[in-house]
């Protein structure tokens, strides 16, 4: 059996910025000794989103029903990003916001692995007995129909049966979650964003696709926003399509309504990508470089178009604001 490689544990996850107050298992060394028994989940669990929710909700069920702990095991970085790092996706939710949002589920705890080479080429039949029935004791497995891993994802739900009744764990399965007739996952997600559809891919995250950021730098701004727009720092996570949207900007405890224009505002020349809000229910905040920024796409307005004046981008711009307006009067 080759085992997983052990790194050095990180820093204490309870203590991080934006991490939940359950445990966060880094490797196997982590998990205490005795742990369990637990019911759990794989997956990569990115955005959280309603069908990961419902699989997480039944093994939180399950978990207090039998006097067990509930546990998502999940990787970092995404299997694709090691495996096919050209061809992999930008993710819907960086690391820190997944933790959050699993904590948000019910569960008593993550065992967040390394996805590395030692990983990688761990079989499923050694997976499942250094984690699964090792490390965790799990008992029940709850996976959707289509749930594969191991090395070279040799192993399928059939093969993780076999291996259950043999460890002494059962398996239970999924059906996919439907959002409006529509079937849920992280890659029909992404693939919604691609297009700009903001208001599907909230039916299938159960929330706003949200961009979490702080304000772009050298804008020579101090300790206060004066102006009503903000400009979002360099973003390598997952954006929509470019275009113009309406947004909720939340900065500290606060909420603003907001008009987004996510592209390379081609009227003005040469391009230059940015994220530009526009706020609607200004007023003055403390705010700095540093602050956190959640930005909130709630309804694409249109599509990014180079204007044959500013004058008449200026109009199109009173246009998409009074859109937003009847929007935000609308959802109340």
């Amino acid at each position: 059996m080759t085992p997983m490689r052990d790194p050095q544990p990180e820093q204490n996850p309870g203590s991080m910025a934006g991490v939940p107050a359950i445990p966060v298992f880094r490797s196997i060394s982590e998990i205490p000794a005795g742990f369990g028994p637990s019911v759990a989940a794989i997956g990569n669990f990115d955005g959280v989103h309603l069908g990961h929710r419902r699989i997480l909700s039944a093994v939180a069920e399950e978990a207090r029903l039998a006097g067990a702990r509930a546990v998502a095991i999940t990787f970092d970085p995404h299997p694709e990003q090691y495996l096919r790092p050209r061809q992999a996706p930008k993710l819907l939710t960086p690391m820190a916001e997944r933790l959050r949002l699993l904590a948000g589920t019910g569960i008593d705890a993550v065992a967040l692995f390394p996805f590395d080479a030692a990983l990688a080429n761990l079989t499923a039949r050694d997976f499942a007995l250094q984690v699964l029935a090792g490390a965790l004791r799990v008992r029940a497995l709850h996976e959707g129909h289509s749930f594969r891993f191991g090395r070279g994802a040799e192993a399928g739900v059939k093969e993780l049966r076999e291996m259950g009744a043999e460890l002494g764990f059962a398996l239970h399965l999924h059906k996919a979650v439907l959002a409006h007739g529509l079937e849920v996952s992280s890659s029909a997600i992404r693939a919604l964003l691609a297009a700009g559809d903001v208001r599907r891919a909230r039916w299938m995250l159960g929330r706003p696709f949200t961009v979490l950021s702080t304000q772009a730098r050298g804008r020579g701004i101090g300790t206060r926003l004066l102006v009503p727009t903000v400009n979002l720092a360099a973003y390598d996570g997952l954006l929509p399509a470019f275009g113009v949207y309406v947004t909720r900007l939340k900065i500290g405890a606060r909420a603003f309504q907001a008009v987004t224009n996510v592209g390379n505002r081609p009227t003005f020349g040469e391009a230059s990508f940015a994220v530009e809000s526009h706020i609607l229910d200004f007023e003055p905040i403390d705010m700095d470089e540093t602050t956190p920024i959640e930005l909130e796409f709630l309804l694409r307005l249109r599509g990014e178009i180079e204007w044959p004046s500013p004058e008449a981008l200026k109009a199109q711009i009173f246009k998409d604001v009074a859109r937003a307006r009847r929007f935000f009067r609308w959802i109340g």
